[in-house]
């Protein structure tokens, strides 16, 4: 055991550079959600220098690599990366910089797919070593409802040969690079996105009696609708409901006539997510209807909560410990952000865990989705090596 984890940190470290670049060349090319072709033509064509077989054009861009071990019917595990970008103007002045204009790299998919890429390197050139098969699933569009996640399920990813468990790893500004972070059970809430079109009647603003005014009718909703969670939630169920996006397209003296507003809400329980819904097409239709307006409500329901299962994770935890040492494994908590591997943890039991990718001292401190993120890149070689080893490890048990 010890001299398996010897040679996977020798060759991590070995590889690290190879590694950077890659991460480098995907971050100067991002694509976004099922867009993703050029990134799978270039992961075609490391797999095809690896020599690991593979399959290509599922779920549109997405690729399924196979490396199969001593035994390979033993047991099958998957280790996942999603690929896609974001609709963001990167404003980092660095060599890497994105070369597609509003196109960025600002959620750390570019590390997971150079991360994979590395385990997959390693794992093929230690297939002689471990019984079993591996499947490596480049994921496209985790960013865009219905997520690439549920499109490769039912694309058979899963299937011939039988997935018994999944791996994910997902990057943490908030980390130091050299760690990893992991939670058992409940981590990632379920995500809906949800439009509201506040229908009244415009006119000039000066003559406010012959209109109904959608502006005052919506600010009304926004304020009523705080009400979901601070009233009608249970307080031991975290939920967020929020609105990033208001258009009521008139002018200083023009009234219009409807008012487009977007959200998300966030949660942990199946049984109040329904109930939060229709709590929210109540107040908004009851509050429009009162005010002589309208009030069309759209819940566009999305991915589901994340659960780690709790034996795995525990033994992802001992097992990053061996690999990291005890100073560098840390729990996390709760986060009310989301995720479409939740589709996966619904399916075998799987692990999400968090890799360490800040440097306060570099000043590598910027969240994920903003025009500055970025990373220390020797997160690559701790995040290589981290992912071989829990594979190689998930193999034994």
């Amino acid at each position: 055991m010890n001299s398996l984890k010897t040679v996977i940190k020798t060759l991590s470290a070995k590889y690290a550079d190879e590694f950077i670049d890659i991460r480098n060349h995907l971050h100067k090319y991002p694509e976004l959600s099922f867009k993703e072709y050029k990134t799978a033509e270039f992961i075609a064509k490391k797999l095809n220098e690896y020599g690991v077989s593979f399959t290509s054009g599922i779920a549109e861009t997405g690729v399924l690599a196979i490396i199969e071990g001593k035994n390979p019917s033993s047991k099958v595990i998957a280790i996942r990366a999603d690929m896609d970008a974001l609709p963001i103007e990167e404003t980092n002045e660095v060599p890497y910089k994105s070369c597609n204009a509003g196109i960025m790299h600002a959620c750390g998919h570019d590390v997971h797919i150079a991360c994979l890429l590395g385990a997959t390197k390693i794992l093929n050139e230690l297939k002689n070593d471990f019984e079993g098969t591996i499947k490596l699933i480049f994921q496209p569009s985790e960013e865009s409802f219905p997520g690439g996640a549920i499109k490769m399920i039912e694309a058979g990813v899963l299937e011939n040969p039988k997935v018994e468990m999944v791996i994910g790893q997902h990057v943490l500004p908030q980390l130091e690079a050299g760690k990893m972070g992991l939670k058992p059970g409940m981590y990632m809430a379920s995500t809906d996105e949800v439009y509201l079109t506040v229908k009244g009647k415009g006119g000039h603003a000066a003559t406010p009696e012959l209109n109904v005014d959608p502006i005052i009718i919506s600010a009304q909703i926004l304020v009523a609708l705080q009400q979901v969670v601070s009233r009608f939630g249970n307080p031991a169920i975290p939920s967020v409901l929020s609105f990033g996006k208001i258009i009521g397209n008139g002018r200083t003296n023009i009234i219009p006539d409807e008012v487009k507003i977007d959200g998300t809400l966030r949660t942990f329980n199946e049984q109040w997510r329904k109930e939060a819904h229709e709590h929210i097409i109540s107040i908004a239709k009851s509050i429009a209807k009162g005010m002589n307006g309208d009030c069309d409500v759209f819940i566009d329901k999305g991915y589901p909560f994340l659960v780690n299962d709790e034996n795995l994770t525990k033994q992802f935890k001992n097992e990053a410990i061996e690999f990291l040492g005890a100073s560098n494994v840390v729990d996390l908590d709760l986060r009310m952000t989301a995720e479409d591997f939740a589709y996966f943890t619904q399916k075998v039991p799987s692990c999400f865990y968090r890799l360490g990718v800040g440097n306060p001292n570099k000043g590598i401190i910027s969240n994920l989705h903003t025009s500055t993120f970025n990373i220390d890149e020797s997160s690559i070689e701790t995040g290589v090596g981290l992912m071989a080893w829990l594979a190689i490890e998930s193999l034994k048990k």
